[in-house]
Protein backbone atom coordinates (compact mmCIF):
# COMPACT_ATOMS: atom_id res chain seq x y z
CA UNK A 1 0.00 0.00 0.00
CA UNK A 2 2.68 2.17 0.52
CA UNK A 3 4.53 1.79 -2.62
CA UNK A 4 1.11 2.50 -4.37
CA UNK A 5 0.77 5.67 -2.61
CA UNK A 6 4.45 7.03 -3.13
CA UNK A 7 3.59 5.60 -6.75
CA UNK A 8 0.23 7.64 -7.37
CA UNK A 9 1.68 10.55 -5.64
CA UNK A 10 4.81 10.43 -8.51
CA UNK A 11 2.39 10.16 -10.70
CA UNK A 12 0.33 13.06 -9.41
CA UNK A 13 3.12 15.30 -9.23
CA UNK A 14 4.40 14.49 -12.73
CA UNK A 15 1.01 15.27 -13.99
CA UNK A 16 0.90 18.51 -12.27
CA UNK A 17 4.23 19.89 -13.85
CA UNK A 18 3.19 18.10 -17.40
CA UNK A 19 -0.03 21.15 -16.76
CA UNK A 20 1.88 23.76 -16.38
CA UNK A 21 1.53 26.81 -18.71
CA UNK A 22 4.52 28.17 -20.90
CA UNK A 23 5.53 31.22 -19.09
CA UNK A 24 8.36 33.55 -18.65
CA UNK A 25 9.89 33.28 -15.28
CA UNK A 26 13.10 36.05 -16.45
CA UNK A 27 14.13 38.65 -18.76
CA UNK A 28 16.66 40.58 -18.87
CA UNK A 29 18.70 42.75 -21.77
CA UNK A 30 22.53 42.01 -22.57
CA UNK A 31 24.25 45.01 -24.27
CA UNK A 32 27.39 44.23 -26.18
CA UNK A 33 30.93 46.61 -26.58
CA UNK A 34 30.61 48.43 -30.25
CA UNK A 35 33.88 46.72 -30.91
CA UNK A 36 33.60 46.50 -34.73
CA UNK A 37 34.42 49.60 -37.09
CA UNK A 38 31.86 50.98 -38.99
CA UNK A 39 30.16 50.26 -41.15
CA UNK A 40 29.24 46.95 -39.55
CA UNK A 41 25.87 45.27 -39.41
CA UNK A 42 24.02 44.76 -36.33
CA UNK A 43 22.69 41.62 -34.76
CA UNK A 44 19.79 40.93 -31.85
CA UNK A 45 19.33 37.97 -30.17
CA UNK A 46 16.86 36.07 -28.29
CA UNK A 47 18.63 33.21 -26.26
CA UNK A 48 15.89 31.04 -24.52
CA UNK A 49 16.46 28.41 -22.10
CA UNK A 50 14.34 25.92 -20.39
CA UNK A 51 14.11 25.55 -16.75
CA UNK A 52 15.76 22.20 -15.39
CA UNK A 53 17.23 22.14 -18.85
CA UNK A 54 20.80 22.61 -17.35
CA UNK A 55 21.81 25.76 -18.57
CA UNK A 56 22.79 28.82 -16.95
CA UNK A 57 23.15 32.32 -18.54
CA UNK A 58 26.79 32.89 -17.87
CA UNK A 59 27.16 29.35 -19.96
CA UNK A 60 25.23 30.98 -22.60
CA UNK A 61 26.70 34.39 -22.80
CA UNK A 62 30.13 33.32 -22.33
CA UNK A 63 29.99 31.50 -25.65
CA UNK A 64 27.95 34.18 -27.65
CA UNK A 65 30.43 36.33 -26.75
CA UNK A 66 32.68 33.91 -28.91
CA UNK A 67 30.35 33.59 -31.43
CA UNK A 68 30.42 37.04 -31.54
CA UNK A 69 33.64 37.22 -31.90
CA UNK A 70 34.22 35.04 -34.79
CA UNK A 71 31.20 36.27 -36.65
CA UNK A 72 32.87 39.85 -36.57
CA UNK A 73 34.80 38.75 -39.48
CA UNK A 74 32.14 39.10 -41.46
CA UNK A 75 31.08 42.81 -40.01
CA UNK A 76 28.39 41.53 -37.84
CA UNK A 77 28.25 43.26 -34.60
CA UNK A 78 26.01 41.46 -31.94
CA UNK A 79 24.33 44.75 -30.80
CA UNK A 80 21.97 43.05 -27.75
CA UNK A 81 21.01 40.08 -26.79
CA UNK A 82 17.43 39.47 -24.81
CA UNK A 83 18.09 36.37 -22.06
CA UNK A 84 15.30 34.42 -21.50
CA UNK A 85 14.47 32.18 -19.05
CA UNK A 86 11.12 30.00 -19.67
CA UNK A 87 9.41 27.68 -17.62
CA UNK A 88 7.39 24.84 -19.76
CA UNK A 89 6.07 21.26 -19.01
CA UNK A 90 9.00 19.11 -19.33
CA UNK A 91 8.29 17.36 -22.76
CA UNK A 92 9.31 20.30 -24.26
CA UNK A 93 12.94 20.47 -22.52
CA UNK A 94 14.07 18.22 -25.74
CA UNK A 95 14.18 19.06 -29.12
CA UNK A 96 11.29 17.67 -31.76
CA UNK A 97 9.95 19.45 -34.19
CA UNK A 98 6.15 18.81 -33.16
CA UNK A 99 6.29 19.79 -30.01
CA UNK A 100 9.04 22.47 -30.55
CA UNK A 101 6.10 24.08 -33.08
CA UNK A 102 3.98 24.01 -30.27
CA UNK A 103 6.55 25.80 -28.20
CA UNK A 104 7.07 28.60 -30.55
CA UNK A 105 3.07 29.35 -31.01
CA UNK A 106 2.41 29.38 -27.32
CA UNK A 107 5.30 31.94 -26.29
CA UNK A 108 6.40 33.89 -29.59
CA UNK A 109 9.46 35.42 -29.07
CA UNK A 110 11.98 37.86 -31.26
CA UNK A 111 14.30 36.07 -33.69
CA UNK A 112 17.20 35.69 -34.50
CA UNK A 113 16.42 33.36 -31.65
CA UNK A 114 18.42 30.58 -30.15
CA UNK A 115 16.71 28.18 -28.22
CA UNK A 116 18.98 25.91 -25.61
CA UNK A 117 17.08 22.90 -24.38
CA UNK A 118 18.54 19.71 -22.64
CA UNK A 119 18.44 17.17 -25.79
CA UNK A 120 16.90 16.16 -29.07
CA UNK A 121 14.03 13.26 -29.39
CA UNK A 122 14.69 13.89 -33.56
CA UNK A 123 15.80 11.60 -35.48
CA UNK A 124 18.80 11.55 -36.91
CA UNK A 125 19.71 13.16 -33.49
CA UNK A 126 22.53 16.40 -34.22
CA UNK A 127 23.62 18.00 -31.11
CA UNK A 128 22.60 21.54 -32.76
CA UNK A 129 19.82 22.05 -35.56
CA UNK A 130 19.71 25.45 -37.53
CA UNK A 131 16.25 26.18 -39.24
CA UNK A 132 16.45 29.18 -41.83
CA UNK A 133 13.55 30.17 -44.11
CA UNK A 134 14.57 27.03 -46.63
CA UNK A 135 14.25 24.19 -44.49
CA UNK A 136 11.50 25.21 -42.71
CA UNK A 137 8.43 25.17 -45.61
CA UNK A 138 6.70 22.66 -43.58
CA UNK A 139 7.35 24.34 -40.04
CA UNK A 140 6.84 28.01 -40.31
CA UNK A 141 7.17 28.51 -37.00
CA UNK A 142 10.48 27.92 -36.32
CA UNK A 143 12.15 29.64 -39.09
CA UNK A 144 15.13 31.74 -37.74
CA UNK A 145 15.47 29.81 -35.26
CA UNK A 146 18.56 27.37 -33.85
CA UNK A 147 17.76 24.47 -31.02
CA UNK A 148 20.80 23.68 -28.90
CA UNK A 149 21.10 20.78 -26.45
CA UNK A 150 23.22 20.39 -23.52
CA UNK A 151 25.61 18.01 -25.46
CA UNK A 152 26.71 20.61 -27.82
CA UNK A 153 30.82 20.36 -28.02
CA UNK A 154 32.23 23.87 -28.98
CA UNK A 155 29.50 25.84 -28.00
CA UNK A 156 30.83 29.11 -29.04
CA UNK A 157 32.16 27.69 -32.42
CA UNK A 158 28.92 25.52 -32.57
CA UNK A 159 27.25 28.80 -32.39
CA UNK A 160 28.28 31.07 -34.64
CA UNK A 161 28.32 27.92 -36.90
CA UNK A 162 24.77 27.34 -36.60
CA UNK A 163 23.72 31.17 -36.42
CA UNK A 164 25.64 31.17 -40.07
CA UNK A 165 23.38 28.56 -41.60
CA UNK A 166 20.20 30.74 -40.74
CA UNK A 167 21.54 34.10 -41.70
CA UNK A 168 22.99 32.93 -44.58
CA UNK A 169 19.48 30.68 -45.06
CA UNK A 170 21.51 28.02 -46.31
CA UNK A 171 22.55 24.15 -45.01
CA UNK A 172 25.57 24.24 -47.41
CA UNK A 173 28.96 23.34 -45.62
CA UNK A 174 32.60 23.85 -47.02
CA UNK A 175 35.14 20.98 -47.16
CA UNK A 176 38.03 24.16 -46.51
CA UNK A 177 39.91 23.78 -44.03
CA UNK A 178 39.39 25.70 -40.48
CA UNK A 179 36.53 26.88 -41.88
CA UNK A 180 33.45 27.39 -40.01
CA UNK A 181 30.90 25.99 -42.24
CA UNK A 182 32.68 22.60 -42.19
CA UNK A 183 30.49 19.96 -41.19
CA UNK A 184 31.83 19.18 -37.99
CA UNK A 185 32.88 21.77 -35.53
CA UNK A 186 36.55 22.17 -34.13
CA UNK A 187 38.37 24.70 -32.37
CA UNK A 188 40.75 25.45 -34.87
CA UNK A 189 38.02 26.20 -37.49
CA UNK A 190 36.54 29.60 -37.32
CA UNK A 191 37.58 30.92 -40.57
CA UNK A 192 34.91 32.25 -42.66
CA UNK A 193 35.51 33.36 -46.62
CA UNK A 194 34.75 36.53 -48.58
CA UNK A 195 32.06 35.51 -50.63
CA UNK A 196 30.56 33.48 -47.01
CA UNK A 197 30.95 36.92 -45.58
CA UNK A 198 29.25 38.94 -48.45
CA UNK A 199 26.24 36.12 -47.94
CA UNK A 200 25.75 36.73 -44.34
CA UNK A 201 25.54 39.99 -44.77
CA UNK A 202 23.51 39.74 -48.22
CA UNK A 203 21.10 37.08 -47.07
CA UNK A 204 21.07 38.26 -43.44
CA UNK A 205 19.77 42.03 -44.49
CA UNK A 206 17.61 40.85 -47.08
CA UNK A 207 15.74 38.81 -44.73
CA UNK A 208 15.69 41.57 -42.04
CA UNK A 209 18.00 39.19 -39.81
CA UNK A 210 20.51 42.13 -39.81
CA UNK A 211 20.11 45.65 -39.26
CA UNK A 212 21.95 48.52 -41.27
CA UNK A 213 24.87 50.22 -39.64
Amino acid sequence: MRVLVVLLLSVSSALAQDARPIRILARHAVQFEKNLPAPARKLALTLAYLENSGWTPDTILSAIRESARILGQCGIALEQADVVRIEAPSRYRDFQTATAREFVRALPLDKPAIYFVAGTRQRPAFDAEAIGRGNSRTRPELADTVWVTHDTRDLGIALAHELAHVLMDSGEHSDEPGNLMREDTAPGSTRLSDGQCAKLRGTGSANGLLKPP
